[in-house]
């Protein structure tokens, strides 16, 4: 029996075992989509205490402890920071198979140098551990000793990018902090805030938006803004890609009615997003910035709840029915005009996974290696099985080798241990074809491809 979470977890091969040990795990991280605060960067935060840091915002943990019949005060009520903690770890024994239970315990390693377990009897020794050792960390130790290069996070169009453009400056810290284009608000024109989140787009942009053709004139605007502080990624969060053509003067009616105040047709609003998204596009290749797809999610499933509660607080799910052909439309129009930039296709339902992989084949393009992207296993899927199927997936139908590998999806300063966690998992994988005599045991090869996937190619990709 191997010894729990020893420095050969997850490696049950000696060659899976060099991979790793040898070739991937001292690479520095690119972590190219996540959602922690620049601010919190800027500033140096400081933590109180281990629950600020685990539990503050992190709806992966609020979900488990619901499932284990936690009060809600508990969770995100105003029990204290040691009641909630207490509450977590009494969950996390019971996790077992969940990737929280694998996160938790290698940031308590790596971070912490605790090498127990925690549970409910541990609880009190581990709450000690690291709060003693969180007087010495903040925000910016732990992105060094981590071997953080670079971030991107996700940013709003009507973001000043102050703290973005103040950690650019400080000559004190090197670690990349690079803002990510996320304008979702802008085109999600079914929203009851959606007019008035035009007007503030319209304020900051200094363009008074009145009318399609000066949506796009303040979108580019934005971007060209986000472009000269360093952005080269965006992101775009969609419940399926919107594919319904509709020429530039039913677009700008239909913009019209909804400043007026009016209701729109479900295929007026699908038509508007279409030519939102096909103008995004030509912007984004432009500039040569990568454009990401993130789909296939379900948001707010228990009104009940969300309610009180608000967003992004644990009640999303995978939605079943996202359309590979309105996907393939959306792409295809792009490329009709030379307008495709480098795309990134990340579906929450793991039933996507051949169809996205066989897609991204069609739009490949010479001199560009994996211009189109089959992203890392997403949300509920960045588990070793959905990891497993994903690059499994991927390397029965594309090239493996030039996949740009993981990423945090985090608001927390401990997740980057989820890049070991992907290392792990990938040199398993590449080790064990290896040992079963189905790729050869090349190691100079075998280098190249395990640092590619963990870092090269992430770098190479973005042109950061």
């Amino acid at each position: 029996m191997k010894n729990f979470m020893d420095k050969d977890f997850l490696l049950s091969n000696e060659i899976s075992k060099k991979l790793y040990h040898d070739f991937s795990s001292n690479m520095p991280i690119i972590d190219y989509h996540c959602h922690i605060n620049p601010q919190e960067i800027a500033e140096d935060k400081k933590f109180e205490n281990i629950t600020q840091v685990w539990l503050g915002g992190d709806h992966y943990k609020w979900r488990q402890m619901r499932s284990n019949g936690v009060e809600e005060k508990y969770i995100t009520g105003d029990a204290t920071d040691r009641e909630k903690f207490q509450k977590w770890a009494e969950t996390l024994e019971k996790a077992i198979g969940n990737p929280l239970y694998h996160w938790s315990h290698l940031e308590l390693q790596r971070y912490f140098g605790f090498y127990g377990n925690l549970n409910g009897d541990t609880a009190e020794e581990v709450w000690n551990i690291c709060n003693e050792k969180l007087k010495t960390m903040s925000a910016r130790s732990i992105m060094k000793d981590s071997n953080v290069e670079l971030i991107c996070t996700t940013d709003d169009p009507i973001d000043d990018l102050k703290y973005h453009i103040a950690i650019k400056e400080d000559e004190t810290f090197d670690i990349k902090v690079l803002p990510t284009w996320r304008p979702d608000k802008a085109i999600a024109i079914e929203k009851v805030d959606f007019v008035d989140y035009i007007a503030k787009l319209s304020e900051v942009s200094e363009i008074e938006i009145n009318s399609f053709d000066t949506w796009k004139q303040a979108i580019t605007k934005r971007i060209e803004f986000f472009n000269e502080v360093g952005c080269r990624i965006s992101d775009h969060g969609l419940l399926y890609i919107p594919y319904v053509e509709a020429d530039e003067k039913t677009v700008d009616e239909i913009f019209k009615k909804r400043l007026d105040g009016e209701i729109l047709t479900e295929n007026e609003e699908l038509q508007y997003k279409t030519a939102c998204m096909l103008y995004c596009g030509a912007e984004y290749s432009r500039l040569g910035w990568a454009m990401q797809l993130h789909f296939g999610v379900t948001r707010d499933n228990n009104t009940k709840i969300f309610n009180k509660l608000g967003v992004d607080t644990g009640f999303d799910g995978i939605y079943n029915r996202v359309s590979i052909d309105q996907l393939s439309s959306y792409l295809n129009a792009l490329n009709k005009e030379d307008n495709l930039p480098k795309t990134i296709l990340y579906s929450l339902n793991p039933v996507d996974n051949a169809a996205i992989g066989t897609l991204i084949g069609c739009f490949q393009e010479a001199g560009v290696c994996g211009k189109i992207q089959q992203g890392s296993a997403w949300w509920f899927n960045d588990h070793k099985t959905g990891m497993i199927e994903q690059m499994t997936s991927l390397a029965n139908l594309g090239l493996l080798g030039n996949f740009i590998g993981m990423l945090t999806d985090s608001r927390s300063f401990l997740s980057y241990t989820r890049h070991e966690y992907f290392r792990r998992i990938m040199c398993e994988l590449i080790g064990g074809w290896v040992a079963n005599g189905e790729y050869p045991n090349d190691e100079k090869v075998l280098e190249r491809m395990i640092k590619n996937i963990s870092h090269d190619n992430a770098l190479n990709y973005f042109g950061f």
